[in-house]
């Protein structure tokens, strides 16, 4: 029965500036290594289908080169005679801009809803899917059935997807989506798939009961996000994963394989009555006591003593950690009034 290597939320182009005006480490880079470290396994003959559950991109006006190089190690793939379903997700507003790499015969694209047969050996695959819509919820069952998965025969069948089931969990305190617009109800999932396939959380983990204890109509796998996108999911682990079938057309296995992620590190300091020298001399014993290769937000919560802005500039605070550093500066008035400087450093 046939493999499927399953990725999703590669957010490419995320801190990749074409043209940089600053020479300094991009975290735009792991993501497109990490992408290419998950696709390996199709260039090696290892899986007979890539998915990607949506999030391509990271924003919906991608430049023509940054297209060309997301597309150029799937089209490798491709013409290893692999084929890629790709599902547009919300940061490419529903849409990926094909240009000509949609020509190729082995690359397929959900831009709506719809059923794509591929035979992989001696079996049949049907996807069907949809790109991502909000208030998912008054729309889902209508959409499923938008994709005449009925009318096509097959040996393993999908639902590909990127959108929020109820009982996905995400953040630091592993919060759960209940209810709402843009939330699938569990039982609302069509039992005649064997996996439900979704990006959109980032998260990696599989729901098998809904948030009353009643086994879903289908699993449903989240393979997360390939690289932390966010602080919010410094602790988790991130990977693709590969979807094993039986003779039944049945998922029988979800392989999680691991990804490198870069170390997350949330530094908090009260300046007040602090000197500026002073202050200079925290941030350094703080920085020197951190994973060299950490991403730093520095949260500063109160009021800045006089001549402190030039310890906080972002030149300064490059020159005082290791170059293989990034690092954000996050202020926050005692007021409660937020405020922030140079977002990436």
């Amino acid at each position: 029965m046939p493999r499927i290597l399953f990725l999703a939320d590669t957010h490419l182009g995320f801190d990749f500036p074409l043209r940089p005006r600053v020479n300094r480490r991009r975290r735009g880079d792991d993501f497109f290594a990490n992408f290419r470290t998950a696709l390996a396994p199709a260039l090696r003959g290892e899986v007979d289908l890539v998915l990607h559950g949506g999030d391509l991109f990271n924003r919906s006006n991608v430049p023509a080169g940054l297209v060309q190089m997301a597309f150029e190690p799937m089209i490798e793939v491709a013409e290893y005679g692999v084929p890629v379903v790709l599902v547009p997700g919300n940061h490419e507003r529903s849409r990926i801009p094909l240009q000509l790499w949609g020509a190729h015969p082995n690359i397929h694209l959900l831009d709506e809803p719809k059923t794509i047969r591929c035979t992989l050996g001696n079996d049949i695959v049907a996807l069907a899917g949809f790109p991502f819509v909000r208030h998912i919820r008054e729309h889902f069952i209508h959409l499923v059935e938008r994709t005449r998965w009925h009318d096509a025969s097959s040996d393993v069948r999908l639902l590909c997807m990127h959108q929020t089931v109820e009982g996905a969990q995400v953040g630091p305190a592993a919060y759960t989506f209940r209810r709402g617009v843009d939330i699938i109800p569990g039982q609302a999932l069509p039992a005649d798939f064997a996996v439900v396939a979704s990006g959109h959380i980032h998260r990696s983990q599989i729901l098998r009961h809904d948030l009353r204890g009643r086994p879903l109509p289908a699993p449903v796998v989240y393979p997360g996000s390939i690289e932390r996108a966010s602080f919010a999911e410094r602790d988790e682990a991130k990977h693709y994963c590969i979807l094993e079938f039986d003779g039944e057309g049945e998922l029988s296995n979800v392989k999680y394989v691991p990804l490198p992620a870069r170390p997350m590190a949330s530094l908090t300091l009260s300046p007040d009555g602090t000197s500026p020298q002073r202050l200079d001399r925290e941030l350094r014993a703080r920085l020197a006591g951190l994973d060299p290769e950490s991403v730093v937000q520095i949260r500063l919560e109160g009021d800045l003593p006089a001549g402190a802005e030039d310890v906080l500039t972002a030149a300064h605070l490059r020159s005082i950690a290791p170059a293989t550093m990034n690092i954000s500066l996050s202020m926050r008035r005692r007021a409660g009034q937020a405020m922030r400087r140079g977002k990436r450093r």
